[in-house]
């Protein structure tokens, strides 16, 4: 047995890692996929080049199927007033101050009309946002969650989101880190407490069973 089994069943023996169903109502929330993780000039540069390819393909199914796509970003004013102690922590959010261009969506996966766009200044999609409200006004009931970092922004949104009411659902081909132990590490702990954790080509087939017919 390999360490990751032997963890695996370590945690399921005490009671971790129960299962969630796929909603009747769902949306595609898209965290923070911006320039700041993909220009290589950025200091927050992650090398994720391979995930946003697969938000593409997760925003076109949304968009065939008829799902509610929703996109964040990042945005503090000028010395970071805005971003408390968060910005303070992480000199490096300096990159999305009020006018830079590592805070614009890429030309790839820019939001169209009908997308909602939440601004936001802490890590998780709902914190200090309408998103909730927004999300419960239109019966939405589960995410799909994809994104930068897995293990900041990502997490604290499906955390965030299992405490909302909305079933999370992390997919992981879709979300990158800078690098890959923090990012095994907290699939793993999403999986165990707060999401369910999914591949991209699970994904595209929950996001086709809810295509309406024709």
């Amino acid at each position: 047995m390999t360490q990751a089994e032997t963890l695996t069943n370590d945690y399921a023996a005490a009671g971790f890692g129960g299962r969630l169903a796929f909603g009747n109502r769902p949306a595609l929330l898209i965290v923070d996929v911006v320039m700041a993780y993909l220009d290589p000039a950025s200091p927050l540069y992650a090398g994720v080049e391979s995930e946003l390819a697969a938000n593409e393909r997760l925003v076109a199914a949304a968009r065939t199927a008829g799902v509610p796509i929703m996109f964040t970003n990042v945005e503090y004013e000028p010395g970071g007033l805005n971003g408390g102690l968060f910005y303070r922590k992480v000199p490096a959010l300096k990159a999305f101050e009020r006018g830079s261009p590592m805070g614009a969506f890429p030309p790839s996966l820019e939001p169209a009309t009908g997308d909602m766009v939440v601004t936001k200044q802490y890590p998780s999609a709902f914190f200090g946002t309408p998103l909730a409200s927004t999300l419960h006004a239109d019966g939405i009931d589960t995410l799909l969650i994809t994104g930068y970092s897995t293990s900041g922004c990502v997490r604290a949104t499906a955390l965030d989101a299992l405490c909302h009411g909305f079933a999370p659902f992390v997919v992981r081909d879709a979300c990158g880190d800078r690098d890959p132990r923090p990012q095994e590490q907290n699939l793993f702990d999403m999986q165990a407490k707060m999401a369910e954790v999914v591949s991209l080509d699970d994904a595209l087939g929950l996001l086709r069973r809810h295509q309406a017919p024709g």
